[in-house]
């Protein structure tokens, strides 16, 4: 059974950090797109970083420079370091799992994941 576990949300003033995790299960997905999606109240859920299998990395521009994603595929996890947070960065961030073998230009559409976490609530405030 695919399971996709998230952890590291919190609340934290601006200009904090914080860093989410994604603990993997049910499969091998050393092969698979990985990425971070988020969603605002009110707002469609939108991609933040992703990964491919070789360690190529997508960034929303929103994000640049502020996030870094990362995955360690002997322990199944993918991680997202984000500085500087800002109020805008308040939303529940989802990890996701899918495309095998594609690159990182086709792991940054959110179509191609196929199975989802239960989301972490990350709340920042000014």
């Amino acid at each position: 059974q695919v399971q996709l576990v998230e952890s590291g949300g919190g609340s934290v003033q601006a200009g904090g950090s914080l860093r989410l995790s994604c603990v993997a299960s049910g499969y091998t997905y050393s092969h698979y797109c990985m990425g971070w999606f988020r969603q605002a109240p009110g707002k469609e859920r939108e991609g933040v970083a992703s990964i491919d299998s070789g360690g190529s990395t997508y960034y929303a521009d929103s994000v640049k420079g502020r996030v870094t994603i990362s995955r360690d595929n002997s322990k199944q996890t993918l991680s997202l370091q984000i500085n500087n947070l800002k109020p805008e960065d308040t939303a529940m961030y989802y990890c996701a799992v899918g495309c095998s073998y594609c690159g990182a230009t086709y792991c940054s559409r959110e179509r191609v994941y196929d199975y989802w976490g239960q989301g972490t609530q990350v709340t920042v405030s000014s």
